[in-house]
């Protein structure tokens, strides 16, 4: 029975997993949900290059002849059992590969434990000042004519204080898409990876391969975060790379395809993840390969050696001084009919269960321009994976109704909505959205209403309304925070109710009607609940989104009109008589007073 056929097609609803040892979990993007690998009849694993070739053998054996399937990993040291010529590191703790060979695996979409903060902290396993030297040399063998590209990775590793079942959650909702995500259960490992990055894919005599090169963070607003993609997608330099990496692949599959098929089908694509975009291209041919040929001809991957490989491979083993281990391997399953499917295990940690030691690689392409402050940044940005909370939320819209108006300047809060949906890939039903909100008022008296619009992760949304408050009289009385926030966090420019940050602001200043936030340049920003103006030489003045703030749907309002301009405001300016206003959707503009003892 091929994959096509045994994947059940009815809507899967999120179950509670457990994954037992030597059982595995790993993620179909082409049906987009997962697949339990359960019940194993069989565990095959290799420690010797000899093992390795007929693991590769008997597992593909298994499953065309059997019916079974399977799933596991190869390991960046099995390189040497492919290509004597590879220079890697002996291998220390894990096989070279291991596989399981199940029934039918069951598909599902997991309902993941609940988001915790993590408790680990992460050690690199080499200091910068010996980072940056390994890029000089890189760069003296690139001067040399050693090398074009080298791919230099180092590791960060910790002790793990909880189940590697909720660090592999975590890392797979941080990162925002499953993608090529794999959890493999042994008895002595456990295998995290929330790989983005394709290795192969096989379905019958066809034949893919993805390589993924080239990477720059996310930015913050739409806007930004377009400019960013914009220029990754345009960067002379990340082009030459992935190019690089194309021809190397093309290259390989060149040794076990059909001659003429080779054809790279797609160049430099820019992919979106929760932190950052990513540059791939897709490489596609026609193939009768073995499991084995395919190993032997495509491992390791392009895209995490360099080019050319051989003595790429050499100036790696003699630049880091420890094995990979699965970091740049590859986490796969097989299906019979030649079904299979192989990440480059990047964004993957590997736990030791007897110790709890836990080790995860990163690392980056050095080419002769490379600067080695911009390198360690990308490795920072792809670590963010292990540290990160992931934060369950909605998007926010507030907006008034009255008898008179309807909803004032509705179209500001829908094109802020539609910004913010498209920037965290959330679905936004408009038409059904903008339907309810005219149907409502039909339940309305005729006093000013507030509502309170929500749309979830899946697009589902629902409206809160409740009448409005008379306004206070007096000016509000707020306080400058005594705590700066950072201007690149991102929930500070969408709407949403991920609010700890306003919370905590709040709770410092528990007599303030409203607290004054201000950037780590001593810029002001905005308050909790509202956009802020000061009045000067006659004109109305509020901070850049810039700054690090909600672009309010009143403050656009203003500015649309002219009424309000543009600048940075810093918090010394705020000096006794400084004539500010307050301004949000629901309520317009108010004048409010600074405590005298804030400053």
């Amino acid at each position: 029975m091929s994959l096509l056929e045994f994947i059940l097609t009815t809507h899967l609803q999120p179950v509670s997993l457990t994954i037992r040892e030597n059982e595995s979990l790993l993620y179909d993007p082409k049906r987009q949900h997962w697949l339990h690998f359960q019940a194993p009849i069989a565990i095959k694993q290799a420690h010797t290059p000899q093992n390795l070739h007929t693991l590769l053998h008997d597992v593909e054996h298994l499953v065309e002849n059997e019916g079974y399937h399977a799933a596991g990993f190869v390991t960046y040291e099995a390189a040497k059992a492919f290509d004597e010529a590879f220079a890697v590191h002996p291998s220390t703790h894990l096989p070279l590969a291991w596989f399981g060979l199940y029934p039918p695996p069951t598909p599902c979409l997991p309902k993941w434990p609940a988001p915790s903060t993590p408790s680990t902290t992460w050690t690199p396993s080499i200091s910068r000042e010996h980072y940056d030297h390994a890029i000089q040399k890189v760069k003296a063998h690139i001067q040399a004519g050693d090398t074009y590209q080298v791919n230099y990775t180092f590791r960060m590793r910790s002790t793990l204080h909880e189940d590697p079942w909720h660090l592999f959650a975590r890392m797979i909702q941080s990162q925002g898409h499953e993608h090529y995500g794999a959890f493999i259960h042994t008895k002595e490992w456990a295998l995290c990876s929330a790989s983005p990055e394709m290795f192969f894919v096989r379905d019958g005599e066809t034949i893919h391969s993805e390589p993924m090169k080239g990477t720059v963070q996310r930015g913050t607003t739409l806007e930004d975060d377009r400019a960013h993609a914009d220029w990754l997608h345009h960067s002379e330099k990340n082009r030459a790379e992935n190019t690089m990496i194309v021809d190397m692949v093309r290259n390989d599959l060149t040794r076990i395809a059909e001659r003429g098929s080779v054809h790279a089908t797609r160049l430099f694509d820019i992919k979106k993840y929760a932190t950052l975009w990513q540059m791939t291209s897709l490489v596609e041919a026609k193939t009768q390969a073995s499991l084995h040929e395919i190993f032997r001809e495509l491992f390791p991957a392009a895209s995490i050696t360099g080019a050319p490989k051989i003595r790429t491979m050499e100036l790696i083993k003699d630049l880091e001084p420890s094995p990979r281990g699965i970091y740049t391997g590859a986490i796969g399953m097989l299906a019979p009919d030649k079904q299979a499917q192989f990440n480059v295990a990047i964004r993957t940690v590997s736990v030791d269960k007897t110790n709890k030691q836990a080790e995860y690689g990163v690392g980056g392409g050095i080419v002769w321009d490379s600067q080695d402050h911009a390198e360690f940044e990308e490795c920072q940005t792809k670590t963010r994976v292990l540290i990160q909370t992931p934060r369950t939320f909605s998007l926010l819209e507030t907006l008034l109704w009255t008898s008179g108006e309807g909803y004032p300047r509705l179209h500001f809060h829908l094109e802020r909505l539609q910004q913010s949906a498209t920037y965290f890939s959330y679905p936004l039903p408009l038409s059904a959205l903008t339907a309810q909100l005219k149907a409502l008022p039909q339940t309305f008296s005729q006093n000013p209403h507030k509502l309170r619009l929500l749309v979830a992760q899946d697009g589902s949304f629902h409206i809160e309304s409740t009448p409005l408050p008379s306004p206070q009289q007096h000016p509000r009385r707020i306080a400058l925070d005594t705590q700066p926030l950072h201007s690149d966090e991102t929930f500070l420019y969408h709407k949403t109710t991920q609010r700890d940050l306003y919370q905590q602001a709040r709770h410092r200043h528990p007599k303030a009607d409203d607290v004054l936030l201000y950037n780590e340049r001593g810029e002001v920003t905005e308050t909790t609940i509202a956009n802020i103006a000061i009045a000067q030489d006659g004109q109305l003045w509020t901070p850049p989104v810039s700054s690090g703030l909600l672009p309010g749907t009143y403050r656009a309002y203003l500015l649309d009109k002219g009424t309000l301009q543009e600048r940075v405001i810093r918090k010394d300016e705020l000096c006794d008589g400084a004539e500010i206003y307050l301004m949000n959707g629901v309520r317009g503009l108010w004048k409010a007073t600074l405590y005298k003892t804030a400053l």
